[in-house]
């Protein structure tokens, strides 16, 4: 036996317990189970300690740890200097 499933869509909050706050009561008579897609907004950018976190605990720059790709020296190239 096919189940049919219709879809309704409200907004709601996540409150600081991770709960599901609706916003408006739904239409359904309960009890009933239900099935919750959750879509959270995108962040447009992530901030430097993302960055810094994701950069240390991932495995991406894992390849810089091999001795060959040390091919840079202190003598290499010249101080910076940025006084003006």
């Amino acid at each position: 036996m096919k189940t049919l499933e219709r879809a309704i869509e409200t907004t709601a909050t996540i409150n600081v317990r991770r709960e599901l706050v609706l916003d408006e009561p739904l239409p359904v008579v309960g009890p009933t189970r239900v099935r919750v897609i959750v879509l959270l907004p995108e962040q447009a950018d992530i901030d430097e300690k993302e960055w810094l976190r994701a950069g240390s605990s991932g495995s991406a720059f894992d390849f810089l740890k091999d001795p060959a790709e040390d091919i840079y020296t202190r003598s290499d190239g010249r101080p910076f200097d940025d006084q003006r």
